[in-house]
């Protein structure tokens, strides 16, 4: 018998095993950790399933008299991701140009810079707006600032990552022809990383179109706390419309935003 060819080196095929080797070793040591047993999924699976047919389906409308409370949530949800990722994205602006080494006029600060946004980023929104609810209560105030504190801190990270691929040499001849800062910023980096800046002023917004509902479900106001009371209420087949109408509000926006990302990028 003819011996067949690997379409994958020795090597190669030797190194995936180990990864593979590795997954499942980890996986069962975190299990047995935690005592997570994947045999109760197994049990329960005939009462997570009913659960689903019999609460959940078929989703039902919510009393006509609250269906526009319902809509007028959703654009709430809409208006904060909205609202909080463009004041995120201009403080990051200004931030970021002192968190590259290649432009800052600060060098040594550029470190500083990415530190704090790095710490920012590493803490959730959904902590955020916990931390925020006892200090400003119920609404959408939390809402933004939970929002904003996270997107100005991935904005900062990707605006410099942003900045930092661009060709130095723009930058270069107008600081050897005694250009300011603020002249290298207007006359170099905006042209240069403006499209660049759009794309990822528009990811964010499809990040926060999913994040304004979470943290509206602790008090951050938006369809997200509409849900929550009517999860509350176990009133399950209305929540689920509300969950549908989210799904639907996300897919849109992420087609939208995703064909103006391409339209910037071409």
């Amino acid at each position: 018998m003819k011996k067949g060819i690997s379409l994958i080196a020795h090597d190669q095929k030797r190194l995936y095993t180990g990864f593979l080797a590795a997954a499942v070793l980890l996986f069962v040591l975190t299990s047995l950790y935690t005592e997570f047993n994947p045999m109760t999924l197994v049990r329960n699976g005939d009462a997570f399933w009913s659960f689903i047919t019999e609460d959940f389906l078929p989703p039902a409308l919510p009393k006509a008299s609250r269906i526009p409370g319902v809509l007028s949530s959703v654009l709430v949800t809409l208006a904060l991701a909205m609202a909080s990722t463009t004041a995120a994205a201009i403080l990051a602006f200004f931030v970021a140009l002192f968190g590259s080494e290649r432009i800052s006029p600060f060098p040594k600060a550029a470190k500083f810079v990415r530190g704090f946004a790095t710490f920012l980023r590493n803490i959730p929104a959904l902590v955020w707006a916990f931390i925020l609810f006892s200090s400003l209560g119920i609404g959408t105030g939390v809402g933004f600032v939970a929002l904003c504190i996270t997107s100005f801190a991935f904005l900062v990270r990707a605006f410099v990552e942003t900045m930092e691929d661009v060709s130095q040499d723009c930058v270069e001849s107008l600081q050897a022809v005694g250009a300011s800062f603020p002249q290298r910023v207007a006359q170099a980096i905006v042209p240069s990383c403006l499209s660049g800046f759009l794309s990822w002023y528009l990811y964010c917004i499809e990040v926060n179109i999913r994040a304004s509902t979470i943290v509206g479900m602790v008090g951050g106001g938006g369809v997200g706390l509409t849900l929550f009371s009517y999860i509350k209420s176990f009133e399950y087949d209305i929540a689920l419309s509300i969950i549908l109408l989210v799904a639907a509000m996300v897919i849109l926006v992420d087609r939208v935003t995703g064909t103006l990302r391409k339209k910037i990028a071409a």
